[in-house]
């Protein structure tokens, strides 16, 4: 288990899959050749063969007495056209309760935004039905992201993500669509960083003159920081993605601010500092 303290606020990192994929699965550029020239990834970041070392985990956050998750991976039981994907039978949850956040015990859930592997455990399959997994908890989706997922469902090609893990969340009551820069309270907030979906965001956490961001998937992996104009293949608007990569990497360098990747192996967050005309991550 791993944790950050932000100020008064507990950050707990809860995994589901931890593995090396090879570059192009994820980012096009991201070549052996090309991860080379970038020499402060290895070893935490990419390996010694040019894969990089990417996670699929939850964050909780514990803020003023609230316990609030932060994207939901991929989920059991569920249908997905990506075979590593399809049909798991992994221990998230036992893994979540054990690290002490039993699943009722969670307040709010927030998507980043609404992928296949931001809201599979948004639900749970039981009796043959999906139902929300956390069931005393308020769904934060933000307003703009629902309403282009709804109008246009284009993660299809992963399996039917919005029927099993979005909308039964709306059909129980429990969804709340919010603006891209709603608050949760006084320590918890949502950023907009839009581009790689319409209405993606990142969570910022301050507390007790202390900062942090979680990114969400508006930075992939931490080559990103060298190669902010390496998109991903899923980026909604590419263009957009990358200028929001920029802005946001020139806003956080040399503040203190602790980037919390959401996709980043161990150790997973660190600060941005300039290097040379980018950017790298210290960790």
């Amino acid at each position: 288990m791993t944790q950050w303290q932000i100020g008064g606020v507990t950050v707990t990192k809860v995994v589901e899959e931890d593995a090396p994929v090879p570059g192009p699965f994820v980012l096009p550029d991201a070549q052996p050749a090309a991860l080379a020239e970038i020499p402060w990834l290895v070893p935490n970041f990419v390996t010694e063969k040019g894969w990089l070392k990417m996670s699929i985990h939850a964050l909780v956050i514990e803020s003023q007495g609230l316990r609030i998750l932060v994207d939901t991976c991929v989920g059991n039981d569920k249908e997905r056209t990506t075979k590593a994907w399809s049909m798991r039978s992994g221990p998230f949850l036992r893994d979540l309760a054990a690290a002490g956040f039993p699943r009722e015990s969670i307040d709010y859930v927030i998507c980043t935004h609404l992928h296949v592997d931001h809201v599979g455990w948004n639900t749970m399959l039981i009796d043959g039905h999906w139902v929300p997994t956390f069931p005393n908890a308020r769904y934060l989706f933000g307003r703009t992201e629902w309403e282009a997922w709804n109008a246009d469902p284009q993660d299809e090609h992963f399996g039917p993500v919005m029927q099993d893990s979005v909308t039964p969340i709306l059909d129980a009551g429990l969804a709340d669509l919010v603006a891209s820069d709603h608050r949760v309270n006084d320590e918890v907030w949502f950023e907009p960083t839009h581009g790689h979906t319409k209405g993606h965001i990142s969570v910022r956490i301050a507390s007790r003159g202390a900062e942090a961001v979680i990114t969400g998937d508006m930075t992939h992996h931490p080559c990103q920081f060298a190669r902010p104009e390496w998109r991903c293949y899923a980026d909604y608007d590419a263009a957009a993605a990358i200028q929001t990569r920029r802005d946001f990497y020139a806003r956080y360098a040399g503040t203190g601010v602790l980037v919390i990747g959401t996709h980043f192996s161990p150790p997973t967050a660190g600060h941005i500092v300039r290097d040379g005309d980018n950017y790298r991550l210290d960790c």
